[in-house]
């Protein structure tokens, strides 16, 4: 018979570190409504073929999960190296992949490698918003810049930004989420050339690179003749390029994020992971994926047509849209953005209440979802 834990009655005060008091832990609404259009998922899921080839792939790694899974998981870095190649037709070798779980894991790794104490991380708001968070889990401080009124980068502002806090890290989503702005590679380029010896002094009191991260989670969905910040990666060595499993290929819950860079800087990112970071079961499941990446990818183009589409009926309803690259549109303005958010709530359709005040972000749905929240909206407001 076992005996209950009893709750301690004291009023212990716990050490909770400076910086973290009355914090709330991050995460979008998770309501159940028949119209979820909220967290910029794909809304295809995996066919039984794809589900069937995981779940053997699973039950073979969980044959030998007494033993470490393989650290550095080079057959999944060559998957993922083979992939980058025939969806951007940038060749990188296995050495230049850096997988985590989820492209959160892959930027607390390069906070934790380049970051920290007494050093700085420069983005350009609006962004996303783990973004800071980063910053404050790593001990680094958070430096935002600001993005124009339709949600591009001045490259004065930014390289101003630059030489004032030399930052140890620039990050930058392109698509930008929440506003889908996808960055041109100029830019890219512009911002990775200001960044040479523009980062903290080494420990010699030379000074460094800032290492410049671009953040494609949604680069799958850019439009047509938009190319990927990877064409780039042979000219920069202090440039990284994320991305996600959980977007165009539809396996958000398997949480596996990876990005592509030099060897060196690769290195650096396999000092501060922790051991066997990755499971021998995620492992499989993203190897079982990407054999299926063909049949998984073949939404994006549905997808990104759904987008552009929804892009145009919110233009021609007289609202305003930010571009997008994304799976996601950016549209308002509205006075009371909570209300209309909470008048597609109740009419079953949840979106997201995020981004500069007065705009509201939907994602990208099936034709089905998407009908339910234009009907939606077209009541809410008054159409």
């Amino acid at each position: 018979m076992t005996t209950p834990a009893e709750t301690p009655t004291a009023d212990v005060r716990l050490p909770l570190r400076p910086g973290l008091e009355g914090l709330e832990p991050y995460g979008a609404p998770q309501l159940d409504v028949p119209v979820l259009l909220n967290v910029n998922e794909n809304p295809y899921p995996p066919s039984e073929a794809v589900v069937a080839d995981i779940a053997d792939a699973v039950a073979r790694a969980a044959h030998g999960l007494n033993r470490y899974p393989d650290r550095d998981f080079l057959e999944l870095r060559t998957e993922l190296a083979e992939y980058l190649r025939v969806e951007s037709g940038v060749d990188v070798g296995a050495e230049q992949v850096w997988a985590a779980n989820g492209s959160n894991e892959v930027m607390l790794h390069l906070l934790q490698a380049f970051g920290g104490p007494g050093r700085n991380v420069l983005s350009f708001a609006p962004t996303y918003s783990m973004y800071p968070e980063y910053a404050r889990d790593t001990l680094t401080a958070w430096v935002a810049g600001r993005r124009e009124a339709d949600f591009t980068l001045d490259l004065t502002h930014v390289r101003e930004q630059i030489a004032e806090h030399r930052p140890a890290v620039v990050l930058l989503a392109s698509p930008n989420n929440p506003t889908g702005t996808a960055l041109p590679l100029e830019t890219v380029e512009a911002i990775c050339e200001a960044a040479v010896d523009a980062g903290p002094t080494g420990p010699d009191g030379a000074p460094t690179a800032a290492v410049v991260v671009v953040d494609e989670a949604y680069g799958e969905f850019r439009r047509e003749g938009v190319p990927s910040a990877l064409t780039l990666l042979g000219r920069h060595p202090h440039l990284a390029v994320s991305r996600t499993m959980s977007k165009a290929f539809g396996m958000a819950g398997l949480r596996l994020g990876y990005l592509a860079a030099t060897p060196a800087l690769v290195d650096h990112l396999r000092v501060v992971r922790l051991p066997y970071h990755l499971s021998a079961v995620t492992q499989a499941a993203a190897l079982a994926a990407l054999r299926h990446r063909g049949e998984l990818m073949a939404q994006v183009a549905s997808l990104r047509a759904e987008r552009d589409a929804l892009v145009g009926w919110l233009r021609d309803h007289g609202l305003e849209v930010a571009e997008s690259d994304a799976n996601f549109v950016l549209f308002g303005l509205f006075p009371d953005r909570h209300e209309v958010w909470n008048g597609l709530l109740e009419r079953g359709v949840l979106i997201r209440e995020v981004g500069p005040e007065g705009w509201l972000r939907v994602s990208v749905g099936t034709p089905q979802e998407t009908a339910a929240f234009k009907a939606a909206l077209e009541e809410v407001l008054g159409w």
